[in-house]
């Protein structure tokens, strides 16, 4: 029997047929998906009267948009099959720099925006070229990142104010534009939303559609999947992943304005900790810790989930003290059925194959 009669008539029954159930549970963040509507039922069945208000929804997505920011980013990198431990710090390492230029240089806001920027982007570019050049591990690499900054954050801050903390950012030339721009509160269906808020669904959007539709998202998951395999049928491994480490620094300047105009000072504390919390809506979105795997959508109902277990503890009148426990509680899970999910993905993959070739054969 031909191909073409085949296509005419039955289907083969030794092709596997995925159907609408099958094809849902094959997607990468089907874990993040389910654990975001378990928690959403939780909460609105112990605290319905806050939780399933618009305002309830407002106080999600404001705790979610930063880490969803990030989360996306990292979930890219990761992908790559690389970490970045300094994003965490570079928020509060561009968010001073900004500072400092607007406040006691007297630059306009803007003009201190993009040299922050640009620094960012030269960390992000010195961390992918020492990965790739070196062979070291990322995690060693942009650990002694965070500590340079984390360093420098405290000691040229105090050098140049006295103190850890730059004030006075709202009287800089075009800040009000800048807030208005990146983090300013707008009305919508009798509530507040923040403009943050759409940068991240942009963003979302944006790296979900290089990861599924572009050239640069199929060697996003090869150099994840195997470097050296994807050097060898043409792809710039080197390039990709420099260019994974500069766009995480570039979103952790884009928090960092956004916690500057929003807050109007920078901290040098600020965002120190945070690299984890990165890593973990990345890791419940469908992320593997070994690379190649995982979704731009996934990190962002991580962010989500993480925005609902902190308001909904909240909300329910819980001692916030198990927070982290129960955020634990979510990665270990997260894990694991991303792995489960991962198996049966390739398993339905290698069976397709399989038909295909047996077909072939029988067709020659």
């Amino acid at each position: 029997m031909t191909a073409q009669t085949k296509s005419q008539g039955e289907a083969d029954e030794r092709v596997a047929q995925r159907g609408v159930v099958r094809g849902f549970f094959r997607r990468v963040e089907v874990g993040a998906l389910i654990g975001a509507v378990v928690i959403w039922v939780l909460f609105a069945l112990i605290a319905p009267e806050n939780w399933l208000t618009i305002t309830g929804v407002s106080r999600i997505l404001d705790e979610a948009t930063t880490l969803g920011i990030m989360g996306v980013a990292v979930s890219l990198l990761m992908i790559g099959g690389e970490f970045d431990l300094s994003a965490g710090v570079m928020t509060g390492t561009t968010g001073l720099i900004a500072g400092m230029l607007a406040v006691r240089a007297g630059w306009d806001m803007w003009v201190a925006m993009l040299a922050a920027l640009v620094f960012a982007a030269l960390v992000g570019f010195i961390n992918g070229w020492m990965v790739v050049k070196t062979r070291l591990p990322s995690f060693i690499v942009t650990l002694a990142t965070f500590f340079i900054l984390r360093g420098a954050n405290v000691g040229v801050t105090r050098l140049v104010t006295d103190r850890i903390v730059v004030e006075g950012i709202d009287h800089a030339a075009d800040f009000f534009t800048a807030r208005l721009v990146l983090d300013t509160e707008f009305p919508f269906l009798g509530t507040t939303f923040r403009t943050s808020m759409l940068w991240w669904f942009a963003l979302t959007l944006i790296a979900a559609w290089i990861l599924q539709r572009t050239r640069f998202g199929n060697w996003i998951f090869a150099v994840g999947g195997d470097a050296q395999a994807a050097r060898n049928v043409g792809v710039p491994s080197d390039r990709v992943k420099i260019g994974l480490f500069m766009t995480t620094a570039s979103a952790g300047w884009l928090v960092g304005m956004m916690n500057v105009v929003r807050l109007r000072s920078a901290v040098a504390s600020q965002g120190i900790g945070e690299e984890f919390v990165y890593i973990i809506c990345a890791v419940i979105g469908g992320c593997l810790l070994t690379g190649g795997f995982g979704s731009g959508f996934g990190a962002a109902i991580g962010a989500v989930i993480f925005g609902m277990a902190r308001v909904g503890i909240v909300f329910a009148g819980w001692d916030t003290d198990w927070f982290y426990t129960f955020l634990g509680i979510m990665l270990l899970v997260a894990v694991l059925v991303n792995d489960n999910t991962r198996r049966r993905a390739e398993a339905m993959t290698a069976s397709a194959a399989k038909a295909r070739t047996e077909e072939e054969q029988e067709d020659g």
